[in-house]
């Protein structure tokens, strides 16, 4: 069966921060007046959140952690709007996706809480740019989740095995694309993941926009 559709992770595979997200972390809590937060504990923190509103529950139990009397929702809205402004797309990734949807339906699953991940969505402008554009947090569960991948499959309307499922993460994206019968693409780069053989694929981060709808097509 040939391919009818490529899905895609967001944060590091479509798009990027400008600055490091551990010093990002550190301002946001800073601002808000609350002890230094590590990354270690939010990523912690964060795949227990998946599927929720904010990121206010993350920050409820680091600052549970310190005994901290912040408000989490300070805390969630300083490192949102930071966040935020620090994310931009991968350079020609917005040509490829307008690419492929002439020939592919095209979809996002990407993980977190909802207020969170749509604003990237909306400050990246890309509300139009897939057929369909899920965030976790409005899920029933998040990646590796198999009812995260059947979300996006239904949203699709495709089969598993005539979609293909791109991302960086070999928890979060390889693992569970495969697992829900799709065809994991993984991409690499500095700071990611290394090759898993579950992915029927590899491409380097900065050949994405130039490889990816070859490979698709040979697929």
């Amino acid at each position: 069966m040939s391919v009818s559709a490529v899905g895609f992770d967001l944060d590091y595979t479509l798009a990027v921060p400008t600055r490091d997200r551990e010093t990002i972390l550190s301002e946001a809590a800073a601002a808000a007046g609350a002890p230094p937060l590590t990354r270690e504990a939010y990523l912690r923190a964060h795949q227990e959140n998946l599927t929720r509103e904010t990121r206010a529950p993350i920050f409820e139990t680091l600052l549970d952690e310190h005994d901290s009397p912040v408000d989490p929702e300070h805390v969630a809205t300083a490192y949102r709007e930071r966040i935020t402004d620090a994310v931009v797309p991968v350079e020609g990734v917005e040509a490829m996706l307008a690419g492929l949807r002439t020939t592919y339906r095209v979809g996002l699953l990407t993980n977190g809480p909802v207020v969170a991940q749509e604003a990237k969505i909306d400050k990246l402008g890309w509300r139009d740019h897939f057929d369909t554009a899920l965030v976790t947090g409005a899920l029933p569960a998040g990646k590796p989740d198999e009812r995260a991948f059947r979300a996006l499959l239904d949203g699709l309307g495709t089969a598993p095995d005539e979609t293909v499922y791109v991302g960086d993460s070999v928890h979060h994206d390889i693992a569970g694309a495969h697992d829900a019968g799709m065809l994991p693409v993984q991409v690499l780069g500095e700071g990611c993941d290394d090759p898993d053989p579950r992915a029927v694929a590899h491409i380097h981060h900065d050949d994405l926009p130039t490889k990816l709808p070859k490979l698709v097509a040979d697929l």
